[in-house]
């Protein structure tokens, strides 16, 4: 609590000093023009863009309906005070620039123009320094469609603000907490000062600062500590842009910085499923659609990741048409706590490119009781004992729930089979209370069209005996009741098959896979839910849950996925979107 408390003290210290640089810059003039033209490199997407000229604004906690305002006056008006900070960052940009025309340009030039009158001089809430650096990032890339058409007076005040930010950001980049938050910072700062006029002495520091944080930052594996596969295709993106602009105008690029981006990307194919996107994890979704494919495109590496290892405590087991994803390692500690997820031996499966079994995903898009919920380990496909999480969310001072209790030892091994490839895992996150070890053992067929899984609960020396007796007690010698979760992706169709003793799973493509189990007193489908930033409310969708009691020292649940029905031939490689579309109009094609 002490450590929580200071850290509440030092975030409060760090907001007044922003506020004060925030102001004193609002005082300069530094920038007038361009030094070179920026060089595009973001890619919105065109179907937003249209909802923001419509006057739909879609921020955390919901849709607010503002046809005829600013996003600023819309954002005021939303729940949730994120909205703000949302908006603050200008990625909706990206989409006016997607659509492109002279309306959505011309809505950007006073959006834009809005916010300077607003909180150009140091208010609100974007005077920090990763959403400093995000925003400038955006009016760089965009600086001729914000341009284009300007008077003299909008020029100058573009320009103008522009600058201000820069020095901003020369003089609070430290403040940003390492990882993803400093990443954005130091490549708005080098962006600014490539770009604008009388700006280029930020450039040497900030790429200095920036080889610094590819060294510390970006482990020898090539992940960062928030574990989030998301976060690090961010990241990945970051330092490409900011190598692009550097070589772009003939500046030297650090070789650190190469060198992160060569552990990055193979460690981002790891994370990726068979249908494109990434395994969800930490408070990650999917991604931005293409922003993993133009990440890797930039990185200028096709190296692969080595299929017997883990990647940024991940282990993946691909074969024909199957990716597994399993989270294999401790969740993230310290800063990255408050977004962490109980969410050790999970995993996730897809089929070509249909996602099967999922996580539910970050609901800290809808709130913060969805947000609680969805890093619950129940909210995750994994065996967890009821009533209790493989690590335990605690409320902190800030207000923030944060990860405790943590396992402390996950351990791994992989193995080739004569027909395929096993991950076998175990984790000691309910050695404590219960006494008991998770183990979790994945066998993925060579043809991938199988996968044979077991979890076992277990009691390893006389020390975990006692606790698992003194469990034992509490639950009136009834076991130990324990839940395995298997959540399904929306597009599923599950279906209790042969007399309860198998559940059928149907994918959109018409592939069918059959789950069994042995070793659960009851197997059944229950309701669960598909938490994706950018939707309106959560997706309803089903989970397959085994339900049993631990009586003894060890517990021993068996179950299968086999694949009853291939893909038709026909559709089997369409998108998502057109194969169901296809499905829609031919049903029971198969």
């Amino acid at each position: 609590m002490a450590e929580a408390a200071r850290l509440v003290h030092s975030e409060r210290i760090v907001r007044i000093r922003n506020r004060l640089q925030a102001r004193l810059c609002a005082r300069a003039s530094p920038a007038t023009g361009f030094t070179t033209a920026p060089e595009p490199r973001l890619f919105g997407h065109f179907a937003r863009g249209r909802q923001l000229m419509a006057g739909n604004f879609l921020f955390p906690g919901g849709l607010v309906e503002a046809k005829g305002d600013t996003i600023w006056a819309a954002a005021d008006r939303a729940a949730d005070p994120r909205a703000m900070v949302l908006a603050q960052g200008f990625t909706w940009l990206d989409d006016l620039v997607a659509v492109g025309d002279g309306r959505a340009r011309v809505l950007a030039q006073s959006w834009l123009a809005d916010w300077i009158a607003r909180y150009g001089r140091g208010t609100g809430p974007g005077w920090t320094p990763d959403l400093a650096g995000r925003r400038l990032i955006r009016w760089i890339t965009h600086g001729l469609f914000l341009l284009r058409g300007q008077d003299a007076a909008g020029s100058e005040a573009y320009f103008r603000s522009a600058g201000q930010q820069a020095i901003f950001l020369s003089r609070r980049w430290k403040a940003a907490r390492p990882g993803l938050p400093r990443f954005e910072a130091l490549t708005g700062m080098i962006y600014a000062g490539l770009a604008l006029e009388g700006m280029e002495r930020h450039v040497a520091p900030a790429t200095a600062a920036l080889a610094r944080d590819c060294k510390t930052q970006v482990g020898p594996d090539g992940g960062i500590a928030s574990r989030s596969p998301e976060d690090l295709t961010e990241t990945l993106t970051l330092l490409t842009w900011a190598e692009g602009a550097l070589r772009d105008t003939d500046t030297a690029v650090p070789e650190t910085l190469r060198a992160a981006i060569a552990r990055i990307a193979p460690t981002l194919r790891a994370l990726r499923h068979a249908d494109g996107g990434l395994a969800r994890f930490h408070g990650g979704g999917r991604g931005l659609d293409g922003r993993l494919d133009e990440a890797l495109a930039a990185s200028g590496t096709s190296a692969q990741p080595d299929p017997e290892r883990l990647h940024m405590g991940y282990g993946r087991l691909q074969a024909g048409r199957t990716t597994i994803v399993l989270d294999a390692a401790p969740p993230p500690a310290g800063g990255h706590a408050g977004t962490a997820h109980a969410a050790t031996l999970a995993f996730e499966l897809t089929s070509g490119r249909r996602p099967m079994i999922v996580n539910c995903g970050s609901g800290a898009f809808f709130g913060g009781d969805w947000a609680r919920a969805g890093r619950a380990t129940p909210s995750h496909s994994t065996l967890g004992i009821d009533g209790v999480s493989s690590s335990r969310l605690a409320p902190g001072t800030d207000g923030e729930d944060r990860l405790t209790d943590t396992p402390h030892q996950v351990l791994t091994h992989f193995e080739p089979l004569p027909d395929g490839l096993r991950l076998a895992a175990s984790h000691d996150g309910y050695r404590r209370s219960h006494g008991m070890t998770h183990a979790r053992t994945l066998d993925l067929s060579q043809d991938g069209r199988g996968l044979a899984g077991e979890d076992l609960l277990t009691v390893l020396d006389p020390a975990d005996e006692a606790a698992f007796d003194a469990a034992m007690t509490r639950a009136n010698l009834q076991g130990i009741a324990f839940s395995i979760r298997f959540h399904l992706h929306p597009e599923v169709e599950a279906r209790v098959d042969l007399g309860g003793s198998a559940v059928s799973l149907t994918l959109r493509s018409g592939e069918i896979w059959i789950f069994r189990q042995t070793g659960a007193q009851r197997m059944h489908l229950a309701p669960s839910v598909y938490l994706e930033s950018g939707r309106i409310k959560p997706r309803a969708t089903q989970q397959v849950v085994l339900v049993g009691r631990a009586m003894s020292y060890a517990t021993r649940i068996r179950w299968s996925l086999a694949k009853a029905q291939d893909t038709p031939l026909a559709i089997r490689d369409m998108p998502r979107d057109v194969a169901a579309e296809h499905d829609e109009l031919t049903p029971g094609d198969t």
